[in-house]
């Protein structure tokens, strides 16, 4: 990963920065998964666990010529206005590395499904091993998007983990995040 471009969203009377991110992020998710094969990943250089807040800035992180081609397929349409794109930029060699994971939590319908299918525990054991306790919220800041397939709002929490020295190669999933178990990492500057 030796190049970005930061995108600063422009938050104004009509449209906040949390509005425009996750606007932005949902545009984004729709076409990474089409078009950079997992090698594209992205931060959040504003990230602040106080307030749940990703920040106004989001960084695009992978090859110049890999972001060149997500950059032409006009992802960015209807948001223009509301955000300003860098160029794509050459990553400063004294960077450090983290990575920016997808935090889930279970519910205990999902726990049970999983349990009883793998043949694990009876669906009456599953039932009463996994109630049906309200669901805990992480305290991290999240995504708010709309699912394409069920329409259903949904949140993509966003973990950012510490600052290391050397990289962590893998693939990044649809959001340009990585999987918890692997932590890919991304430039961090």
């Amino acid at each position: 990963m030796d190049s970005y471009i930061e995108i600063t969203v422009l938050p104004d009377l009509e449209a906040d920065a949390c509005f425009l991110m996750n606007n932005l992020c949902s545009k984004l998710h729709a076409v990474l998964g089409q078009t950079t094969d997992g090698k594209v990943g992205v931060s959040f250089p504003e990230y602040a666990v106080t307030g749940k807040n990703l920040g106004t800035k989001l960084r695009l992180h992978g090859s110049a010529a890999l972001l060149e081609i997500l950059m032409a397929q006009g992802w960015l349409k209807g948001l223009r206005d509301y955000c300003h794109c860098g160029v794509i930029s050459s990553v400063p060699a004294n960077a450090k590395q983290r990575y920016f994971a997808r935090r889930q939590l279970k519910s205990a319908h999902n726990k049970r499904q999983r349990s009883v299918s793998k043949g694990w525990l009876t669906p009456d054991a599953a039932l009463t091993k996994f109630s049906d306790e309200p669901q805990k919220l992480l305290k991290l800041p999240y995504l708010q998007l709309t699912s394409r397939g069920s329409k259903q709002q949904m949140r993509v929490f966003v973990e950012q983990g510490p600052i290391v020295e050397q990289p962590t190669d893998g693939c990044f999933n649809s959001y340009g995040l990585s999987r918890l178990s692997e932590k890919v990492t991304v430039p961090w500057f």
